[in-house]
């Protein structure tokens, strides 16, 4: 516990944790951590080797997106709307974690809402196998609204310097410019991030949290799960 060890170790060890975890219903798995720092890649490495021994379902939070006019109503570098406003729990709950949830009927949908045009979807509900994992990613996702509806929680933490330079390679040309990055990250998405450390405790709340400076060899900070 502690010391740094190849990747490919800590994902068969999270992989050998989800498949002896509640094989007799869907396994609803929560990868939460700050902007850039792994989530989606850790989720997905998860669902890959989960092939085989048990069905994954890749959900992530961007699928549930609230309106433009909603997200941005403090102002686009509020870090305050950055943790309040951008996205429907609500939904997240009553169209995932619910009915894959004990006693739900396993029809359930990944997306509800597209930012990028900013409007709801139309995507079908699909019927989750019995002893699916669920692998939902995203920011938040271990805020007290939802934290209850994990059956497990992996928290995925980098430096803000860390996140900020992978931010610069990843989304300039999708932001606009590194210029553009360096002012959301250091007014909105890491101030955002501030504050929902400091409100919510994810590190606290997670079963598993991993330090993915070194996303070749992370290091386990915590492992109660």
């Amino acid at each position: 516990m502690g010391e740094r060890v190849p990747r490919a170790a800590l994902v068969g060890a999270l992989v050998e944790l989800l498949v002896a975890r509640s094989p007799e219903r869907v396994l609803r798995v929560a990868v939460d951590g700050p902007d850039a720092a792994g989530k989606t890649t850790l989720a997905d490495e998860l669902a890959r080797n989960l092939s085989g021994r048990r069905e994954a379902i890749r959900v992530g939070i961007d699928g549930f997106h609230r309106p433009r006019s909603v997200r941005l109503r403090r102002g686009s570098l509020s870090p305050e709307g950055f943790y309040h406003d951008s996205f429907d729990h609500d939904a997240v709950r009553r169209t995932v974690l619910d009915p894959l949830g004990p006693g739900g009927d396993r029809r359930y949908r990944t997306a509800v809402f597209d930012h990028r045009v900013d409007a709801a979807t139309d995507e079908p509900a699909r019927v989750a196998p019995e002893g699916a994992v669920l692998l939902f990613d995203g920011v938040f996702v271990l805020r007290p609204e939802l934290r209850e509806h994990w059956d497990v929680s992996i928290f995925v933490d980098v430096s803000e310097e860390e996140a900020l330079r992978r931010a610069l390679v990843r989304d300039a040309v999708v932001m606009g410019g590194p210029d553009v990055v360096r002012e959301r990250y250091e007014r909105r998405y890491l101030p955002g991030q501030r504050l929902y450390r400091g409100t919510a405790a994810p590190e606290l709340a997670a079963d598993v949290v991993i330090d993915n400076n070194d996303p070749a060899r992370p290091r386990v900070v915590k492992w109660t799960a």
